[in-house]
């Protein structure tokens, strides 16, 4: 069996999970908006520009994990199914998906994007497995903090090589999809990286290393 694997914001969905959280917190009022839109704005312009302090950003994002039950953070959650997520889901990224699903191949999901986050939509996309970076949980409750390695740049490397340890696929035949040069780490590492709708630095990237551009919009 073949591995597919998938960059999810702004590659299988229109938008960025994680910045829309955070927009999502600041319409209900669940984090003074002001500070909270500010800071979530900066962070995602860091992420583009490809300047993100990981540690500095997952600080901010999983604080208020930490400051609300689970059962009330999975109603929000589902209302932001509804309000963010379904609108930016991408009909073309749902026909690869079969596609592969239909070649026989394992669907991989990974992100830079916390499991909180990314699970339910990556249930929604119905893929196999899903690695994102993982909010410590301490007695049924978040910390607001991480555990383990971040799933992002070189540690998307570092986090897909643990998963296959105990696995059989050949990198040589694996695909990896994604819009940003924030991938490049693992876009260089398979043998069949696509570049989706990809930021100007990956665009460039692609096109001299002779990558499949694509779009799912």
């Amino acid at each position: 069996m073949s591995l597919a694997i998938f960059d999810l914001d702004n590659t299988l969905i229109a938008g960025d999970s994680d910045h829309a959280w955070g927009e999502f917190l600041v319409e209900q009022g669940i984090v003074d908006a002001q500070l909270y839109k500010e800071a979530n704005d900066k962070f995602y312009q860091d992420y583009l520009a490809g300047t993100l302090d990981i540690q500095e950003y997952l600080a901010f994002s999983l604080a208020p994990l930490a400051k609300h039950e689970p059962a009330q953070l999975h109603q929000w959650h589902q209302q932001f199914m509804q309000d963010k997520i379904e609108p930016i889901l991408l009909s073309k990224a749902f026909e690869k998906l079969a596609w592969h699903k239909d070649q026989g191949h394992f669907i991989l999901i990974i992100t830079a994007t916390n499991r909180f986050v990314t699970e339910p939509i990556a249930e929604r996309l119905g893929v196999h497995e899903l690695i994102a970076i993982e909010p410590e949980v301490i007695n049924g409750r978040y910390t607001g903090k991480v555990a383990g390695i971040p799933s992002f740049k070189e540690g998307k490397v570092i986090r897909l090589n643990k998963w296959l340890e105990d696995k059989h696929y050949n990198l040589g035949d694996t695909w990896f999809y994604s819009d940003s040069h924030n991938d490049l780490p693992l876009l260089q590492l398979v043998g069949k990286p696509i570049a989706v709708d990809p930021d100007q630095q990956l665009q460039t990237e692609a096109e001299q290393n002779g990558w499949p551009v694509i779009s799912f919009r």
